[in-house]
């Protein structure tokens, strides 16, 4: 890729390499301090974030994992949401084994979320980023919540550029023999089919982060972001073909086919409110693939810049907790 974009520009390609080194010399930023454990079910868990209010499961994506979301002491979506009138339960999915090379992305909703919701004992509000926000979209068809807040959540699969489903089929077609014989989908290959989304811009970033005068905040987010996006547990088996063949090449979900606990996900029947925030800039997750239920916020930020860059709190972070707080607010009523 890195041949490719700076063909014939020795200097840009040099650059790049520099911006590389930089990131892997950089020291790594300090992680917040863990939140204590509420509840498990099988590998995954539940993270309590403490403040006062109703509790606001958070359900990540299962590509990468769920850090972005508490990614610095300073820079903690989750963190700042406790000081807001809610009580943020994060989702851990924790690492697969190749024992659960079947489960697929439906069976993570029913073995592994579902059982976490009814076990709070009370309908709560939920919200789901990327991926998160799918799965959860399906497990609020099956069990009753407050309010679901989607965040650059896929829903119409045919709604992704051709280029980038096409990508995914290639990927998944070329790493199957790999994934048959280890049970599991490891990141790195997810990774490199996401570079290939905006390969001009991943090398632009390492050759910008390289020119750019020291700053100790600027590296610290940046080595922690790419560290994020970077790492993460693999998938299974099942989940890997899911994503490839179920949503990506036959769009299950946008075509109300897509089955959890026995039965197709129609979100039309949903009987809470519901928030669905896109961007128009999200070259992860274009804003014509959203669901289109409820009330919308479009913003025009990245797939990661509405989480944790520098508006991230102003356009995201503020109206989201609003709207949470107003709909708990409302269901109490």
């Amino acid at each position: 890729m890195l041949r490719s974009e700076t063909e014939g520009d020795p200097a840009r390609r040099a650059a790049a390499l520099a911006g590389l080194a930089a990131y892997q010399r950089a020291p790594r930023p300090e992680r917040p301090p863990p939140p204590p454990t509420l509840a498990r079910h099988g590998r995954a868990r539940l993270l309590d974030y403490g403040g006062d209010g109703p509790p606001l499961l958070i359900v990540p994506s299962l590509i990468n994992g769920p850090e972005i979301l508490d990614l610095l002491p300073d820079l903690s979506m989750l963190r700042w949401l406790a000081g807001q009138g809610v009580r943020p339960l994060l989702l851990d999915w924790g690492s697969p084994s190749a024992d659960e090379r079947g489960l697929g992305i439906a069976g993570h909703v029913e073995t592994l979320l579902l059982p976490l919701l009814r076990g709070l004992g009370e309908p709560v509000l939920l919200a789901g980023y990327c991926l998160g926000g799918t799965m959860a979209l399906a497990a609020a068809c099956r069990h009753p919540v407050r309010a679901l807040a989607l965040i650059a959540a896929p829903w119409r699969f045919a709604g992704f550029p051709e280029v980038a489903r096409t990508g995914i089929a290639e990927l998944w077609s070329q790493a199957g023999p790999l994934v048959e014989r280890l049970g599991l989908l490891p990141l790195e290959v997810l990774q490199s089919g996401f570079w290939r989304l905006d390969s001009r811009r991943t090398i632009a970033k390492f050759e910008a982060f390289g020119a750019a005068p020291p700053d100790g905040l600027r590296t610290a987010r940046f080595v922690a972001m790419e560290d994020w996006a970077n790492g993460g547990p693999p998938l299974t088996e099942a989940a890997g073909r899911d994503l490839a063949e179920t949503l990506f090449a036959a769009d299950a979900p946008g075509h109300g086919a897509w089955m959890v606990g026995g039965a197709p996900v129609t979100p039309a029947t949903l009987a809470c409110p519901v928030l669905d925030i896109v961007s128009t800039t999200d070259r992860i997750v274009p804003a014509a693939s959203a669901a289109g239920l409820g009330t919308r916020i479009t913003l025009d930020l990245g797939h990661v810049g509405m989480i944790v860059g520098g508006q991230a709190r102003a356009r995201l972070w503020q109206p989201l907790a609003r709207w949470l707080v107003d709909q708990a607010q409302s269901s109490a009523r």
